[in-house]
């Protein structure tokens, strides 16, 4: 019905420095109550054309911007999101499902702060000179913006992983098409209105909605979009690289994890499992670098067990607006299925559900009845070779297994298709270093997790993905290199 669209949240393409309608919409529901709250435009081939054309347009002018002038708009940027901080979080835990307090903390800072520091690290690269004193010959290198980017980015981390994208590439002069996840594209259509105001010429990002097959499909495909960017499924990935080869195209491509926390006998449990629980249900579990797969040696493995499932019992599942809740609601009703899916595979195949899941009873209150909601669950007694110690879970599902020493569990911990991110617990140096140089794994963080320095590389091995991202790996990217030669 009409009166039921007025309610309804709206949004619409950013092409060209304009807001642009769409001849045909997507509904997008707010996880936390399974109604629909938005419409998402079904952006397609048209809007993307529209789009690189107009990114294409600006790129001169962008292009030939000097790097202060570049910095100057993305601090500008920044600060306007900052000051707009509490609307972009309330908007990204209502459309995503995350609590309030993961958006307030975590993904609006993040996101300001992707902004400020490639802001910053774009004044301070500099390039190569060799000199061959016998041929009179001096060699430097000179980098130069690509073009039009085409950007990616996934549900789970909307605006933080969406302005990992943006900020590289604009403060290295290229211009962009941008599609965010069609699930949770509000926080991006809020930055849009932003833009003008930061001082962002017209057609230097471009933001079209949409879904991977109609909208993605197209932005990969387009012959003007020398490179992509995307962050998500190793499954979509193996499509864009399919679709870009023949194109050339330069890809970086942030996949899933399935990545293990070992924990050794001499760890410190009382640093260790405030920080496991974190890294296996914070953002309900919807983080690529969450730990799924908890490796304990022997000696501790039924302390760190009940002092675990008894913490994991603490945390509060919710109305994700509730300050004081640690669970927002998943994703989608199809994702929060599949979760479950793995929950009972794991009973089938004989292993115990410790909490969670089908063993304790989730209350929630009215308005919340048909959220995507699920307990933190822990499963033990896994065995290595079962699909949910292969496979990407996604959501607050993590497996405890034993082992007994070094040798066995780096073996083990390397026995997954992906190499994103591990943890480390142990109170010895030597060890912390020897594991870590082992594990086939792009992050390793050794008592701690999500530790981030912008400054360095950042990115998965094998199955998680192709490329690093970061200050020097981003610039490099986003940029090409050409060499130089001058006889003198």
């Amino acid at each position: 019905t009409m009166a039921h669209s007025k309610a309804l949240l709206v949004l619409e393409n950013f092409i060209g420095g304009k807001f642009v309608t769409c001849s045909s919409y997507i509904d997008s529901y707010n996880p936390s109550t399974g109604d629909v709250y938005c419409r998402v435009p079904d952006s397609g081939k048209e809007e993307v054309e529209a789009a690189v054309k107009a990114a294409k347009d600006a790129f001169p002018i962008w292009s030939s911007k000097s790097p202060l002038e570049r910095s100057r708009i993305l601090n500008k940027l920044a600060d306007l999101i900052e000051h707009d901080l509490e609307a972009f979080a309330q908007a990204e835990s209502k459309d995503q499902g995350k609590t309030i307090t993961f958006a307030r903390t975590v993904d609006i800072p993040r996101a300001v702060y992707n902004f400020r520091f490639f802001a910053s690290s774009i004044l301070h690269h500099t390039t190569e000179c060799t000199e061959m004193a016998t041929m009179g010959c001096v060699h430097y290198t000179s980098r130069a913006p690509v073009g039009v980017a085409g950007l990616i980015s996934p549900w789970n981390l909307p605006l933080y992983l969406l302005t990992w994208k943006i900020a590289p590439a604009i403060a290295c002069g290229n211009t962009v098409v941008a599609k965010p996840s069609e699930m949770t594209s509000v926080t991006a259509w809020m930055m849009c209105k932003l833009l003008e105001k930061a001082g962002v010429p017209h057609g230097v990002v471009n933001v079209v909605f949409g879904t991977g097959a109609k909208a993605g499909e197209a932005l990969v495909c387009h012959p003007d979009v020398p490179l992509i960017s995307f962050t998500g499924s190793t499954l979509t990935a193996q499509r864009i690289t399919e679709k870009s080869a023949p194109h050339c195209k330069r890809l970086s491509l942030e996949l899933g994890g399935k990545n293990p926390a070992i924990i050794f006998d001499d760890a410190d449990l009382t640093q260790c499992i405030p920080v496991t629980l974190r890294s296996s249900f914070a953002n309900q579990g919807e983080i690529c670098l969450c730990t799924s797969r908890i490796f304990v040696q022997r000696g501790i493995y039924n302390e760190f067990l009940k002092r675990f499932v008894a913490e994991a019992k603490k945390w509060k599942v919710g109305n994700p607006s509730d300050p004081t809740v640690d669970v927002g609601a998943l994703i989608s009703e199809e994702h929060l299925e599949k979760v479950r899916s793995y929950v009972k595979k794991a009973q089938a195949e004989g292993a115990r559900v410790l909490c969670g899941e089908g063993v304790d009873s989730l209350t929630l209150s009215a308005g919340n009845q048909k959220g995507y909601f699920m307990l933190p669950t822990v499963i033990a007694e896994v065995k290595d070779e079962s699909c949910c110690m292969q496979e990407e879970i996604f959501g607050p599902v993590t497996c405890v297994v034993a082992f007994d020493t070094e040798e066995e569990v780096i073996k083990r911990a390397n026995s997954v298709k992906y190499g994103l991110a591990a943890t480390v617990w142990s109170s010895n140096v030597g060890r912390v270093h020897r594991v870590a140089q082992r594990l086939q794994s792009g992050l390793v963080w050794t008592n701690c997790w999500l530790v981030r320095d912008l400054n360095l590389p950042f990115g998965g091995m094998k199955a998680s993905g192709i490329g690093r991202e970061g200050a020097k790996d981003s610039y490099e990217f986003f940029t090409e290199v050409k060499t130089i030669t001058i006889k003198h």
